[in-house]
């Protein structure tokens, strides 16, 4: 193997001189990496990506360092490659609301763009100046998803370039275009382990001309589950509902997004206010950033096991002392529950068994938590279809040097 100034300049030379030693600050998830490289197009990532397979390299991808502790730490990084370069807009076909953009844009960056035109990609940010390669890589989303769905339903294809260079293209550019939906389906939330996407295509939808939020204070979980089941069940079609629980309190926030005309907006207000019961207001806008720097487990329920899942979270913080924070999404059963970084391990452990009890049908991952937890537990917990994922890996990737480790059950 070549010396690390001999990689560098090797690897520079492939990315436009974009390449240099890392620093003390270039891990991920923990692990530092050698070097860091910068692309600037497909090609040059293919051409990257080749060079690290002919010098057995071990590669992980970095876009806006929002979600870095997410996921494993990898079992070994050679190699960062960074997305920042990876920027761009490509095309913007208003007429047919589609976008092909860059896996370094950021979706702040791109909804100021297609703004311009009246136009948005529907996903919140869970974690502020996220860039799109990210996003996809780690499935992230946030409230709107009731509506507008998650990444998966919103990405119409991709460009891929595999371990060894190759470039994969899939999808198209237009919405009823099933050709491909497989593969930009899959390498969303694989944490990077089936390629570097350099590419998205996205689904665009009309910016909404109103918004309203409306909330109302529950005395304890069962009405909270009570009152968000009789909005889902409703026609009112809400953009968003939400559970929120503050530690150490019986009481849940419920929150309801409107989104839609004027006239549609004040004609289901009412009724929603009617719905959320006693107490229930219009608010401003309710912001759904995840916590940073907590422990996070993100847990995915039926909807008929809310008041389960929020049962044990109540629960599990008596048993254990360890406060617990709960927000989510009630109307998809997708909701997070955070703690103190410093919170007791054995605590936190137990924390995560009693969620995993209580999310039948679903699941409790571990998305970001000390070393130390992650020690103790599996983060990712049991994964129905483990030795499909495998063999899937296998074939994109029979070396192991995407982001080896990074995903379930070893992947």
């Amino acid at each position: 193997m070549a010396t690390s100034t001999a990689l560098v300049d090797d690897l520079a030379a492939l990315v436009g001189g974009q390449a240099h030693a890392a620093g003390s600050t270039d891990q991920i998830g923990g692990v530092p990496a050698r070097l860091v490289a910068a692309p600037g197009s497909t090609e040059e990532a293919a051409a990257l990506l080749t060079a690290c397979a002919a010098s057995d390299l071990a590669v992980g991808v970095r876009g806006q360092g929002t979600a870095l502790r997410w996921g494993s730490p990898p079992r070994r990084l050679d190699v960062i490659i960074e997305t920042r370069r990876l920027d761009q807009v490509v095309e913007h076909v208003a007429g047919d609301l589609v976008a092909v953009v860059q896996a370094g844009l950021t979706l702040d960056a791109l909804n100021e763009r297609v703004g311009q035109h009246g136009q948005q990609l529907a996903l919140d940010q869970p974690r502020p100046g996220a860039s799109i390669g990210g996003t996809l890589a780690t499935a992230r989303c946030g409230a709107r998803r009731v509506h507008y769905g998650s990444p998966r339903d919103l990405v119409l294809g991709v460009t891929l370039v595999l371990a060894d260079g190759v470039v994969a293209h899939a999808g198209g550019k237009v919405v009823k275009n099933v050709a491909g939906y497989d593969l930009a389906k899959l390498v969303t939330g694989a944490y990077g382990t089936l390629g570097l996407v350099t590419e998205a295509v996205f689904r665009l939808h009309p910016l909404p001309p109103r918004t309203c939020w409306l909330r109302v204070s529950c005395a304890d979980s069962t009405d909270a589950v009570r009152r968000a089941l009789s909005i889902n069940g409703s026609q009112l079609a809400p953009g968003a509902v939400e559970l929120r629980r503050a530690p150490g309190s019986e009481r849940v926030e419920l929150l309801v997004l409107l989104e839609g005309t004027e006239h549609g907006v004040d004609e289901r207000t009412p009724d929603v206010l009617r719905l959320l019961g006693e107490g229930a207001e219009v608010v401003a806008a309710q912001s759904a950033e995840l916590p940073d720097g907590e422990v996070l487990i993100k847990t995915a329920v039926p909807l008929t096991g809310l008041l389960t899942l929020l049962q044990a979270v109540a629960a599990a913080e008596v048993e254990t002392d360890v406060p617990l924070r709960l927000s989510g999404s009630a109307g998809v059963g997708v909701l997070h529950v955070s703690a103190p970084a410093d919170a007791d391990v054995e605590g936190l452990a137990a924390v995560l068994t009693r969620l995993r009890a209580a999310c039948t049908g679903g699941s409790a991952v571990l998305v970001d938590g000390p070393a130390a937890l992650r020690e103790r537990v599996d983060p990712w917990g049991p994964v129905p279809g483990l030795d499909l994922m495998r063999r899937v890996k296998d074939q994109f990737d029979p070396r192991g040097a995407m982001s080896p480790g990074r995903f379930v059950g070893g992947i």
